[in-house]
């Protein structure tokens, strides 16, 4: 299995992308994992938040492959303590042939489309953080939770 981090546009802040870029490298001693960016939309100042869901959907859509299981990284989806994630993480390495796909939407959340074609929804919190800061938040919980799943020293109960 691999994981992706799929997130529609780039991540601004250098010191995020640094710690991104980081997090990825390290789960990624442990298991495949990269991030893929899809390019952010052009000229929004015409389109409707619906509009521009729906066109941020259709590139989500478009880098999902046959065969991936897609969880989306959304507010009203399940919170994990860091060890359940972790076991989640492990009982989809025996399920998931291909990707598990992490995916960050837009700044207005995702698209009916979107909803319809993931199988799960995670929540990081009950509070609300930037998109840039969900994607270093993220990428530590799935450091995180490579360590746990190989006893590593990062995590303290």
């Amino acid at each position: 299995m691999k994981i992706t981090l799929l997130a529609v546009g780039r991540t601004a802040d250098k010191l995020y992308a640094e710690g991104i870029r980081d997090y990825i490298e390290r789960a990624g001693h442990y298991m495949p994992c990269e991030m893929e960016v899809i390019p952010e939309l052009k000229n929004t100042r015409s389109l409707s938040r619906e509009q521009q869901k729906q066109k941020e959907g259709e590139m989500i859509l478009k880098a999902i492959q046959p065969g991936d299981a897609v969880a989306l990284l959304d507010e009203r989806g399940k919170e994990f303590r860091s060890a359940e994630f972790a076991g989640w993480i492990e009982k989809k390495s025996h399920t998931v042939s291909r990707r598990l796909v992490f995916v960050v939407g837009g700044p207005y959340g995702f698209s009916d489309a979107v909803y319809q074609a993931a199988h799960e929804r995670i929540s990081l919190s009950k509070m609300t953080f930037s998109h840039q800061m969900v994607r270093l938040i993220f990428a530590e919980q799935l450091y995180r939770a490579m360590t746990i799943l190989h006893n590593g020293p990062y995590h303290h109960e």
